[in-house]
């Protein structure tokens, strides 16, 4: 089966997942609703093929392809399998209302836009680590701000008092703000373990081609550091913490994706990894 009828199959099984999740949340009245397990196995079903896809575009050539949109298909596939898996013990599953559409997006873009740009095959494994931690860490941060986002729905009409189904739908804001905070600090481990393999692994983190990435990831790190010590000390919550982990996961995005499209698709210089 050719690499686009695989990528298409996903890309169905993502939104049939979607929309099952959708039906859920909007149609939470309806006696005829998708169960919920059925909604997670079709998310499975297209992250099997995900898998698949992500391993002959990156993994199965003498060096990695971390081409723009082949890095893009990592990322949403490390999202989406940190979601679903979370989604069998947690009620996080309807993040795949943004979540899983993103990925079929990633998939669609990278079977229509192929990119190849190789990591030499004689990179070193600590190169490797790091790239690996520093997908994970972006993945899990990226979970983290989509719960921000649909945490600030959630709060704006709790405040106008008009709950409708979709919110009765979600969990209590307490279990969605303490889900938040968990991503967040799992993240912020990881993001800690990115930077120091960088500065420990790497010959010059504030080389030309690094310096943008460095320092955004840097104040990134700074940014959710900062949102957990308040929470720690100061009790934050509500809107104050969906605004610092919105601003952090922006600096992110910025540091990694918005350098490697400008530097692989604007300039066609190679990929600062």
């Amino acid at each position: 089966m050719s690499h686009a009828l695989l990528a298409a199959v996903a890309v169905v099984l993502y939104l049939a997942s979607t929309t099952a999740i959708g039906l859920r949340l909007f149609r939470a009245d309806r006696p005829w609703l998708p169960a919920r397990g059925a909604a997670i196995w079709l998310g499975f079903g297209g992250l099997a093929l995900h898998t698949w896809l992500v391993y002959e575009g990156i993994f199965s050539h003498p060096g990695l392809n971390l081409g723009f949109f082949n890095a893009l298909a990592l990322t949403s596939w490390t999202v989406v399998t940190l979601l679903l898996f979370s989604s069998l013990s947690k009620p996080v599953e309807n993040l795949g209302l943004f979540l899983l559409p993103m990925a079929a997006l990633t998939l669609y873009l990278d079977a229509r836009y192929p990119s190849t740009r190789f990591m030499p095959q004689a990179a070193g494994w600590n190169l490797k680590v790091h790239v690996l931690i520093s997908m994970l860490a972006y993945s899990l941060l990226t979970l983290a701000s989509v719960q921000a986002i649909l945490l600030a729905i959630q709060d704006s009409h709790l405040h106008s008092r008009h709950p409708g189904g979709f919110i009765r739908a979600l969990p209590p804001l307490q279990t969605m703000e303490s889900l938040l905070f968990e991503m967040i600090a799992a993240g912020f481990v990881l993001l800690t373990f990115a930077l120091a393999s960088g500065f420990a692994f790497l010959e010059d983190m504030f080389a030309q081609h690094l310096v943008h990435k460095t320092v955004l990831s840097t104040l990134a790190w700074l940014v959710f550091g900062a949102l957990l010590v308040g929470r720690h000390r100061y009790g934050w919550r509500g809107r104050t913490a969906i605004i610092w982990t919105l601003a952090g996961f922006v600096m992110l995005i910025l540091a990694y994706f918005g350098s490697k499209a400008v530097l692989e698709l604007i300039l066609h210089r190679p990929p600062a990894y």
